[in-house]
């Protein structure tokens, strides 16, 4: 037990704060910009935060703020990084970029150490984690490579909303006294809707869409992503914790080098230093990463450097030829698995670009209603809500009043 305020998740977000993004929403942000730094840093960053070789940590609360207003570091800390923090939507430099990655590199050592400490102590064979800190991919995927654990197991909805399934197994185990039966094999746990609800709405818009079957959706939309568009995905149930994984997605073609910048400046209207994931069938994850002890990724939770001879898929590599992979079997989502096959037979490559499926600042899409609104708003090609396939091209003109990008805050 370690108590507030000395938390590996406070110690990130200060450093989230202060290279001037949004707490509690683009640590993120920070992961994805170190790659592009070295850690000059580091011995800074120790300074801020002092741990032993069992992991346990305690940060030197000299350097922070989280007791007073809305500031998480002071003038203390500002001093030892050289300067106050960076404004939010200025121009990043490459301060922020060693600074991100220094703060990368102290918490993978941590976490590594306290993996380290756990598998010695305990003797168990597997480690599950949750929490807002275990959304770090790339202090996952040291976990798994650096610890003797044979496998780690991350909670699909590791941050606060995860609370409310944990808060729900106590009462049914600890309470009701009930067996601990459920196995979270999958992350479709949100909303659906059913195909007379997505066509009452289309019509309601007076949409223009055709309707096909499983088989000919399939490879109408593999085509179109191949000859370079874009598809907003809507199918089944939502996706519980952040991560888009199928049913609320945007995808498109990893082979085209100029789709990363499509989709960040186009449809996502988001910085163009974050990468975007991939999602491959299970059967090829290994033929183009290296999985090494990586058995499956199902809910975009790891990462893994690209195959050095399948560099062909550039939108989804990052800076470091690392990529924050979905692996998809055929079990768990049978029609995005066959989708993706499907791309592989027409191009040899059974990966796709898969981001969620909304703008930058707002929530994932839920609804049908959520789903055309955010197509007609953005520079996505088509759309697919259920078996109803809609392009662009076709729709009636959208019209509303207002600014719909002041809605929500940018994240």
């Amino acid at each position: 037990e370690t108590r507030f305020p000395h938390s590996l998740g406070l110690f990130y977000s200060a450093f989230t704060y202060y290279l001037g993004f949004k707490v509690n929403s683009a640590e993120y942000k920070v992961m994805g910009l170190a790659p592009y730094g070295q850690p000059t840093y580091y011995d800074k960053v120790r300074e801020t935060i002092e741990w032993k070789p069992d992991g346990s940590f305690r940060l030197n609360t000299e350097y922070f703020d989280f007791l007073h207003g809305l500031r998480m570091t002071n003038e203390r800390f500002h001093r030892l990084f050289g300067g106050p923090p960076r404004q939010p939507e200025t121009r990043l430099t490459q301060r922020e970029f060693d600074i991100a990655a220094s703060v990368q590199k102290v918490t993978d050592e941590i976490m590594v150490a306290l993996g380290r400490h756990i598998r010695k102590e305990t003797g168990m064979r597997y480690l599950c984690m949750a929490g807002g800190v275990a959304l770090n991919c790339v202090a996952n995927a040291k976990v798994l490579e650096q610890t003797e654990f044979e496998d780690v197991w991350v909670q699909p909805a590791a941050g606060d909303a995860g609370g409310a399934l944990g808060a729900a197994f106590y009462f049914w185990n600890s309470v009701c006294g009930k067996p601990r039966t459920f196995r979270m094999d999958h992350a479709y746990w949100g909303p659906e809707y059913s195909e007379e609800e997505c066509r009452a709405y289309l019509d309601s818009m007076q949409a223009r869409y055709r309707r096909l079957e499983p088989q000919e959706l399939v490879k109408e939309v593999a085509r179109l992503i191949s000859q370079g568009d874009v598809v907003g995905w809507f199918q089944g149930r939502m996706e519980f914790g952040p991560r888009a994984l199928g049913s609320r997605s945007i995808l498109a073609d990893a082979r085209d080098p100029k789709m990363k910048d499509t989709l960040n400046m186009k449809i996502k209207f988001r910085e163009g230093f974050r990468p975007f994931a991939p999602s491959v069938t299970q059967e090829a994850a290994n033929e183009f990463f290296e999985m090494n002890k990586l058995k499956a990724s199902p809910f975009m939770l790891f990462v893994a450097n690209v195959r050095a001879d399948k560099r062909v898929i550039p939108s989804v590599t990052h800076v470091d030829g690392s990529a924050r992979l979905q692996t998809v079997e055929r079990d768990l989502n049978p029609l995005y698995h066959e989708l993706i096959s499907e791309f592989g037979r027409q191009t040899g490559v059974p990966v796709i670009i898969n981001t969620s499926f909304n703008v930058r600042g707002e929530p994932i899409v839920c609804t049908p209603a959520d789903a055309y609104r955010c197509f007609m708003r953005t520079n996505m090609d088509h759309l697919v809500v259920g078996p109803f396939l809609m392009d662009k091209m076709e729709q009636p003109p959208w019209q509303e009043s207002g600014d719909w990008r002041k809605e929500f805050a940018l994240d």
